[in-house]
């Protein structure tokens, strides 16, 4: 029978092919396995412009969700009602009645403020006397609907209409109503309710950390045509820490632009 010669060398190349493929298979396993750890592995957070300090964030109201202070820095811009007279974000303006319009805030702080924001205020005065700044004094905090009546018809017997009206909201369309609203003021630093206020150490302090402890300054200068009102270096809305500091991040300073709502610089009526 015939038998074929054996090819020379010192291995086969069938032998040689094999090993070949079966390295390139294990190289191929091997990336494979790499791309795949590195895909299922989670990605980094990205660092945000502004970070929440630790520990600086008050319980949500009463029946409001928890959501936004729940994962650090996230923020779910559907969280709470901008309506609802008890949300947290409700934007209350001349075009923007409070819902109810004789809303009364549920729960109380040991300030005159909605439980939440007298949290806040309480850290944020704490916080300003450690910087040593001065103390913080609240001159004005929740109003109700029929203190409010008073207030509006004392500014503008004082004023006029319009000049009144610039100061004081009128009934049900007042922020103090919602007890989130806070007229603040230095002890021994002057300019009480002023807008002088805003170049005291206590005004300057507040205008660069209020958002840290979930407050925003809620009529900026030149914001009237928007806001409705003069400048209020006094006047600070609480909002909560998340929305605070993503006002911050965006450097939107004006709830309406931030949420993208029509101007409300006077009455409907």
């Amino acid at each position: 029978m015939f038998q074929p010669k054996r090819q020379s060398g010192s291995m086969p190349v069938n032998r040689l092919l094999t090993l070949f493929i079966s390295g390139v298979v294990a190289f191929g396993s091997l990336s494979f396995a790499g791309t795949a750890a590195l895909a299922a592995s989670p990605s980094a957070s990205p660092n945000p412009e502004v970070s929440i300090p630790a520990g600086e964030t008050p319980a949500p109201p009463p029946g409001e969700s928890t959501a936004p202070e729940t994962c650090g820095f996230c923020f779910n811009p559907s969280a709470y009602s901008l309506v609802k007279g008890s949300s947290l974000w409700v934007v209350v303006n001349k075009q923007r009645p409070l819902n109810p319009i004789t809303y009364t805030p549920a729960q109380f702080g040991s300030v005159n403020l909605s439980k939440p924001a007298a949290d806040a205020f309480l850290k944020m005065k704490a916080g300003m006397k450690k910087a040593g700044i001065g103390t913080l004094i609240l001159n004005s905090g929740f109003r109700s609907y029929n203190t409010q009546v008073g207030v509006h018809s004392k500014q503008v017997a004082r004023l006029g209409l319009k000049a009144g009206e610039a100061l004081a909201a009128r009934p049900g369309y007042s922020e103090h109503q919602t007890g989130l609203a806070a007229d603040v003021s230095a002890l021994g630093q002057g300019c009480t309710i002023q807008v002088c206020f805003a170049k005291t150490k206590g005004g300057k302090w507040l205008a660069a950390n209020a958002w840290q402890y979930g407050f925003i300054l809620r009529y900026p200068a030149g914001q009237t045509a928007t806001t409705g009102y003069q400048f209020e270096p006094w006047h600070f809305r609480f909002v909560g820490i998340n929305l605070a500091a993503e006002m911050k991040s965006k450097n939107i300073t004006v709830l309406e632009k931030f949420w993208q709502l029509p101007a409300a610089p006077s009455y409907s009526y």
